[in-house]
């Protein structure tokens, strides 16, 4: 099961790619769109925030309960690696959840929009315009119950996001609602299954130092690739990537090892 980045969609190139090695190694790939991504605006009234997390547990767990009692593996790139990562340390996760592989993910949200607002104008200017466009397709699809033109004029991530917090959900701050899709701290402490972090030195909006800042946990296991930058790790022309591979060789690895144990 395969989940995008923020802003990305279940037909981004990256997921069909990982989703496409999978299928050569005879896995069955489920690719999933978070609420208001690969053009759901129109499906649910409710706005999309990352701290939606309930709607992917009960996603992944009617997903578990159409392939038992085979085995389920979660996929993540950057938000959807956070989001995997979170749903396998949620308590009572399905029994036949079996792993997690999580690319670049998203580990300190605060630290992310500090690092987009302060050093990356070329990747912080292509967020906003991607998050505006969805917003007003949003809009559109709901006339009369999201006024979005307020929000959009700061052309500002953090200052968005924090009118989208004050206007459309529950929390108090901008920073309640940043701790609330961390995962460092004690959030990975209740890992259930066995989970790999890949991740690059280079990153531009995950600093490497917040690794250090993760819950010890002998079921994590973490890969820093000296370059390879956010969800890139572009290391041939054609394809699937380094990214895609290590998702595909980790699932056949545990399934294997899994099968070993299966009763004959």
């Amino acid at each position: 099961m395969l989940l995008h980045g923020w802003e990305g969609g279940a037909q981004a190139l990256y997921v069909q790619s990982a989703g496409a090695e999978l299928l050569r190694r005879g896995f069955d790939v489920v690719r999933l769109n978070l609420r208001d991504h690969g053009g759901t605006q129109a499906l649910n009234r409710e706005l999309f925030h990352s701290c939606r997390l309930s709607e992917v547990v009960g996603a992944v767990a009617a997903v578990a309960v159409r392939v038992a009692p085979g085995r389920l593996y979660l996929g993540g790139f950057s938000l959807g690696g956070n989001f995997m990562l979170r749903v396998a340390s949620e308590p009572a996760p399905p029994t036949n959840l079996a792993g997690v592989i999580a690319i670049s993910p998203v580990l300190d949200p605060n630290r992310t929009l500090d690092a987009l607002e302060k050093g990356l104008p070329l990747y912080h200017s292509y967020f906003v315009r991607r998050w505006t466009q969805s917003l007003r397709i949003k809009a559109r699809h709901w006339p009369g119950v999201f006024h979005f033109e307020p929000l959009v004029r700061s052309r500002s991530i953090r200052q968005m996001t924090a009118d989208l917090v004050r206007e459309y959900t529950d929390f108090p701050t901008i920073t309640d609602y940043l701790s609330g899709y961390a995962i460092t701290g004690a959030r990975l402490a209740s890992l259930s299954v066995p989970s790999f972090l890949l991740t690059a030195a280079d990153d531009p909006i995950i600093p490497m130092a917040d690794l250090e800042r993760l819950a010890p946990s002998s079921l994590l296991r973490i890969r820093i690739t000296e370059h390879g930058g956010h969800c890139g790790f572009v290391d041939q022309l054609s394809g699937p990537g380094y990214a895609e591979r290590f998702i595909a060789r980790q699932c056949a690895a545990l399934e294997a090892a899994a099968s070993a144990h299966d009763p004959p």
